[in-house]
Formats: structure tokens, C-alpha cells, sequence
């Protein structure tokens, strides 16, 4: 079963490949998403990233939670799931 993990406090050049290749020394990466902004284009600075195992996310979390990637102590942390939105913009 996989685990997603959050990762926090990125460079603005981090892309979803360089952060597959980064984490896959923990083991095998299922996915790996920057989250972008939509009307920069520009990464908002977080990411997930799938691990194949928990065990192997465990692995990550111990290994690249608070080291420095490009300059910036990065967060890596178990994904939280996604609350339920409340859209008050309706038109």
C-alpha cells in the first residue's frame, strides 16, 4: 500500500521530476506532484510525493525531514487527507 507524503518549504526550482529522483534513493517513488500556481506558473514551494510502502516513507521522512535541498531546510511529513472545501465564492 503506498503513502503520500507532504513535502514543505521547497525551492522555487524544484520540479516533479528532480524531486522523484531525489526521493527514489528511499526507494520507489509511485508519483511525485509540485504543486504549481495558476496564474504564475511559478511552484508554490510543496509537493507529494507516493511512496510504494509505508515502510519506505518512514525511510524518507527519517532521511530528508529538516536537510537542506538548494539552499532550503525542506519539510517532509505524512500527508494529511484533504478537508472538505467550503465554497464561499459562488457568483
Amino acid at each position: 500500500m503506498s503513502t503520500k507524503l507532504y513535502v514543505g518549504n521547497l525551492p522555487y526550482s524544484s520540479n516533479d521530476q528532480s524531486l522523484s529522483e531525489k526521493f527514489s534513493e528511499c526507494g520507489t517513488v509511485s508519483s511525485s506532484k509540485v504543486i504549481m500556481d495558476r496564474d504564475s506558473g511559478r511552484s508554490k514551494g510543496f509537493a507529494f510525493v507516493e511512496m510504494s510502502s509505508a515502510a519506505e516513507a518512514q525511510n524518507a521522512i527519517a532521511k530528508f525531514h529538516g536537510t537542506d535541498l538548494d539552499g532550503r531546510a525542506i519539510n517532509v511529513t505524512e500527508a494529511k487527507p484533504m478537508a472538505p472545501r467550503s465554497d464561499s465564492r459562488r457568483y
